[in-house]
């Protein structure tokens, strides 16, 4: 059902591409590059995520980020790795983060980032189901694509606010197929957050993120995550006529935090699907600058 909907339309491919995470909130530097090295420490994450459970061809990603500051003033470098699979096509995505960080005041400061990198696309024909093969070459292809991005993060020691594009180009594929064309547009993301210390054991975290790209409808998601004793944190989360979610994490040690997220759809798409299963790992060190790791809420 799933690549017949993808593949049943012979006109040009607007839509998000983009990877989609449910735990976004713990995923910034691969959004807004410069988020990168703000939590003053070596920070490392991997992240699964197995949409659609059920569906043949749903999406699957996976996701592995890397970013620290590096000793000199402001400045702050991370990499990232992202495979995202969905139906017959395989994209592979490196990037690369600096970003530059100045104090505006006391307690806030504001980052500027930017993401170089490369998309590797691959499209196996394989795994469709051909009816007429006839129609249009359909043979093994693979395609590049250069990635530059940009962003600004604005934040303090209990609020943030940023806006990027993790890819300002855009890029058409399959070219050579007169009859159709998919097209990656421009993505725009707006994200936000404020921390509330309700008590010294007891932190409760709102957040949104504001996903808009042209001829897609505009993606908002908004989410409530609390933090216990700095250690269990648990949440909910609504993506606007799409799914609700639940998240859940906890800090095993000071430099290790695993969470677990699950979406139900709200659409009709949950009569043919069991949910959306998402998990990730955080590793962290102190570095030089800071003898501990950041116990940042963000």
């Amino acid at each position: 059902m799933l690549l017949g909907c993808i593949f049943s339309a012979v006109h040009d491919v607007q839509a998000q591409q983009d990877s989609q995470y449910t735990q976004y909130m713990y995923n910034t530097v691969s959004v807004n590059p410069a988020y990168a090295g703000t939590r003053g420490s070596l920070s490392m994450l991997g992240i699964y995520r197995n949409q659609w459970v059920g569906i043949d061809g749903a999406p699957e990603t996976l996701n592995f980020s890397a970013n620290s500051p590096i000793g000199v003033q402001g400045v702050g470098l991370g990499l990232g790795f992202t495979s995202d699979k969905i139906g017959p096509s395989t994209e592979s995505i490196i990037t690369a983060d600096f970003s530059y960080t100045i104090p505006m005041s006391e307690n806030t400061k504001l980052s500027f980032g930017v993401k170089g990198g490369l998309s590797l696309l691959d499209l196996d024909p394989n795994k469709l189901l051909i009816y007429n093969p006839n129609d249009y070459d359909l043979t093994q292809k693979s395609y590049s694509s250069p990635i530059v991005g940009a962003g600004l993060y604005l934040h303090a020691d209990n609020w943030y606010l940023g806006l990027s594009s993790p890819n300002l180009l855009e890029t058409e594929h399959y070219d050579d197929v007169q009859v159709s064309t998919a097209t990656e547009k421009t993505h725009v993301y707006l994200i936000g957050g404020y921390v509330f210390t309700l008590n010294p054991s007891f932190k409760l975290k709102p957040a949104v993120l504001v996903k808009g790209v042209m001829g897609a409808p505009l993606a908002v998601d908004v989410s409530a995550n609390a933090l216990i004793y700095d250690r269990v944190t648990f949440g909910l989360a609504y993506r606007l006529d799409a799914a609700v979610s639940g998240m859940a994490g906890f800090q095993v040690t000071d430099n290790i935090m695993i969470g677990y997220g699950y979406d139900y759809d709200t659409t009709e798409l949950r009569n043919y699907n069991s949910g959306s299963h998402e998990i990730f790992l955080r590793f962290e060190l102190g570095t030089k600058l800071r003898a501990k790791v950041n116990p940042r809420f963000f």
